[in-house]
């Protein structure tokens, strides 16, 4: 797939998981303020990098994605949000700006944020168990993603964050943490595009490794971008990590060490891509993901 190819791809996907959220949310039938305030956050924009990872394994390997595959990816996206307005609220992180806009507390109430939220998480897992995938499937799915966003995964990561504000973490801690904060969700990205498009175990290994690397540098080019980036730029506040005393990869190995880090798990993403690579598997809309990074080298 040549690189314009890939960008054509990235836009069209992109704008059927927002079509697909926006249809999907609409059809709820909830009080007005509660749905405006989950649409709120959803239609606030992003990368849509979760759910469009799922569709980028599934044309990979199957060469294009289905309705289900496109609503089983959306629905992970209605998590990744609700996790954002809960880590927005000042209990947690306390931040005002979420994309470039007024976090969903600041403009609905700290009650109605935390039930945004909540409508969030329990209506993903509702949509997902509504859809005709194969049984076996689609329990799998539901497991799955379960212990991903739950006290197994992303909900212990933000644990260990929390908890980590009191004192310096080691490398190995502060992986850990981020194993679980960040990287749950992607890794449950990569197993049920590989799930939904019936991979061998060998290639589901491969997908795994991936999505494990690809949570660590997504954190630690966050962390290294609230260091040399600009509210402008990110659409949130930035340096607030060393106010606040939070352990992370520049804190910990300075900016430099934190870049080298980065460049390792992007390196060894790159190996877990050429497994699939060497049986003849088109990788470059997969591969395309590591430009995500590239920004890296103007730090």
């Amino acid at each position: 797939m040549k690189n314009n190819q890939v960008e054509e791809f990235k836009q069209a996907t992109i704008a059927k998981i927002d079509q697909c959220l926006d249809e999907y949310l609409a059809g709820l039938e909830s009080y007005p303020v509660l749905k405006e305030a989950m649409r709120y956050s959803v239609d606030a924009g992003g990368k849509r990098l979760r759910p469009f990872l799922i569709l980028a394994i599934c044309q990979t390997f199957k060469g294009t994605y289905s309705d289900l595959d496109l609503q089983a990816a959306s629905s992970l996206e209605l998590i990744h949000t609700y996790s954002l307005i809960h880590d927005d609220l000042p209990e947690m992180d306390n931040d005002d700006l979420r994309r470039g806009k007024p976090t969903n507390h600041k403009v609905y109430g700290q009650a109605m944020a935390v039930l945004a939220g909540d409508g969030l998480l329990t209506t993903a897992f509702e949509w997902l168990s509504r859809l005709e995938l194969d049984p076996a499937i689609q329990v799998k799915l539901i497991h799955a993603l379960s212990k991903a966003a739950g006290p197994e995964g992303m909900v212990n990561g933000q644990v260990g964050d929390i908890q980590g504000e009191q004192h310096q973490l080691t490398l190995a801690q502060l992986q850990r943490v981020h194993r679980g904060k960040t990287g749950a969700l992607i890794q449950y990205a990569c197993y049920a595009g590989g799930l939904l498009s019936n991979v061998s175990a060998e290639y589901q290994d491969a997908l795994k490794q991936f999505g494990i690397q690809f949570g660590l540098a997504f954190q630690i080019y966050d962390d290294i971008l609230d260091v040399v980036g600009t509210e402008a730029e990110l659409g949130k506040k930035v340096h607030k990590d060393q106010a606040e005393n939070k352990n992370t990869y520049p804190g910990l190995l300075g900016l430099e060490g934190a870049q080298k880090e980065l460049r390792h798990s992007v390196q060894l993403m790159r190996e877990s891509l050429a497994v699939l690579h060497q049986d003849g598997i088109d990788i470059s809309l997969l591969a395309d993901f590591l430009n995500y990074f590239k920004i890296k080298d103007k730090a």
